[in-house]
């Protein structure tokens, strides 16, 4: 049986017309004025890009800096012994560690949204795939959370940089900020988002790349956005 939506969400839906494009700054309006919770809802994004999700040569992984940060406290687990775990600490990482750490993961805790690992300490991480992977926390270098400078790394994280990565469907999540910023801080941070997802179009990609962007609020509706 499908789900039935709430009243809220009905007449919110009610003032998005589901066939048009609409432009940037637009969508975003829209979207702040929509009937929502009580709570600062998250900006997500859904962007629909042109590869074949069944081909690894062409997932798309990485990370960006978001120009108006994302409005939520990003809760980060550090990989790192020495210097480096002082230099990660002194950064404002939420847990650091090493061996410790990693048995520390491997019998539940997962109180963190993501995980940033120097190179060294892969051989504690790289045994925790089967955890941290289908959480989405799993290290890449490509999403820049493998770096042998971790402080650096923590800063960004904290100050508004996002990871992403293609979803079996070949859309690529994430969220762009909060409700309560202003329509053009929203729009700076989607259009950042978007254009750096173009410089990472696979060679093997045909056709359009970035195909539909879809913007919502954490339980609102989609709003279709034209991003030139």
């Amino acid at each position: 049986m499908a789900n039935k939506r709430s009243r809220r969400y009905q007449k919110a839906a009610a003032k998005v017309d589901r066939t048009k494009r609409y432009a940037l700054v637009e969508g975003m309006t829209l979207i702040k004025s929509l009937v929502g919770p009580k709570f600062d809802e998250a900006v997500d994004v859904a962007v629909r890009i042109g590869i074949d999700a069944k081909k690894t040569d062409q997932l798309v992984r990485g990370s960006v800096s978001l120009p108006k940060g994302t409005g939520k406290t990003v809760r980060i687990a550090v990989f790192a012994d020495g210097e480096r775990a002082q230099e990660a600490l002194a950064a404002g990482a939420d847990f650091v560690g090493a061996a410790d750490l990693a048995e520390k993961i491997e019998k539940g805790f997962t109180d963190f949204d993501m995980t940033i690992a120097s190179p060294d300490m892969m051989r504690f991480v790289g045994k925790l795939g089967k955890v941290l992977g289908p959480q989405g926390k799993m290290p890449s270098p490509k999403a820049g959370t493998v770096t042998p400078n971790v402080a650096a790394a923590v800063r960004e994280f904290k100050a508004g940089k996002i990871e992403f990565r293609t979803d079996a469907g070949a859309n690529v999540h994430a969220a762009i900020g909060r409700k309560s910023f202003g329509a053009e801080d929203l729009a700076a941070n989607l259009k950042a988002f978007v254009d750096h997802l173009r410089t990472l179009r696979p060679s093997q990609a045909k056709g359009e790349f970035i195909r539909k962007v879809v913007v919502s609020t954490s339980m609102g509706p989609g709003v279709t956005v034209a991003m030139e």
